[in-house]
């Protein structure tokens, strides 16, 4: 089975990388393609089995395909190269704001949306699925399988994809941020340097994942066991629930607004 990825930036790379590292898919049975074609070729250099070709080679040659390109462009990529996608093929979309129904009504092949996330390059947390209507379900048991050597794959309802992705995909980034405030404070507010208060940091959130992943505690009983009534946990702990105010409500709210407008735009140029 041939698998074909159209754009290698960012998550096309992440994909590739991890679907190879989980063994998923070998380096021989993958063709990519990118727009600036030196991006590939350095995946070739790292892969040397991977086939680097033109899009409608890609198209032409794979059995799945999956398109990692902006969301506006898939739109267009799509209705340009209709005629490829026969009926026996696959394809995958890996953005949010495409419902599986538009590209349905675009192409005669099996359609599916997989969002991704930055951790399944680590064999590790959720991607998400949307099956189209008529994919069959040779496709749908394929990459289940596929995608459960990289991640935990969960089926998503549409109406809760955005919040979905913030926490899946957008979440890591989130939980990046927060943390390097928190070693930027560290470091303006006592003696530690950033570089040990970096190292403790990622290592506490390392023994934390391991924490959860091996089930001692979840989420609420962890902050009990360690905020001890009337200890210096506690103290912090209210620090922050008088400062955090509504900053997650308004997180959201502002991915919600961001995802409803590039949804609007893509519907108009879907029915352009």
């Amino acid at each position: 089975m041939k698998v074909g990825i159209i754009g290698t930036g960012n998550m096309g790379t992440i994909l590739l990388e991890a679907l190879i590292t989980g063994g998923a898919v070998s380096p021989s049975d993958l063709m990519i393609t990118n727009r600036t074609k030196p991006k590939a070729d350095r995946l070739k250099q790292v892969y040397g089995d991977i086939t680097v070709e033109n899009p409608d080679e890609v198209i032409k040659q794979s059995d799945i395909i999956f398109i990692c390109v902006k969301p506006l462009d898939i739109i267009s990529l799509t209705k340009e190269k209709a005629p490829l996608f026969s009926r026996e093929k696959c394809l995958v979309s890996i953005t949010s704001p495409i419902q599986v129904p538009w590209l349905e009504q675009l192409v005669d092949s099996s359609c599916v949306r997989i969002i991704p996330s930055i951790t399944n390059r680590a064999l590790a947390g959720v991607s998400l699925f949307t099956f189209g209507s008529s994919c069959k379900k040779h496709w749908k048991d394929t990459l289940w399988e596929m995608f459960s050597k990289v991640s935990v794959p969960l089926e998503i309802d549409e109406s809760i994809i955005r919040v979905s992705s913030d926490i899946v995909s957008c979440g890591p980034a989130f939980i990046s941020f927060l943390t390097r405030s928190f070693i930027e404070a560290a470091v303006a507010e006592t003696k530690i340097d950033e570089d040990t208060a970096t190292m403790l940091s990622e290592n506490m959130l390392i023994g934390l994942g391991e924490l959860l992943k091996q089930k001692h505690y979840t989420l609420p009983t962890l902050q009990e066991k360690v905020c001890v009534k009337g200890g210096i946990t506690g103290e912090g702990i209210a620090v922050m629930e008088q400062e955090k105010g509504e900053l997650f409500e308004k997180l959201f709210r502002a991915t919600h607004k961001k995802f409803a407008d590039e949804a609007f735009h893509i519907y108009k140029k879907f029915n352009s």
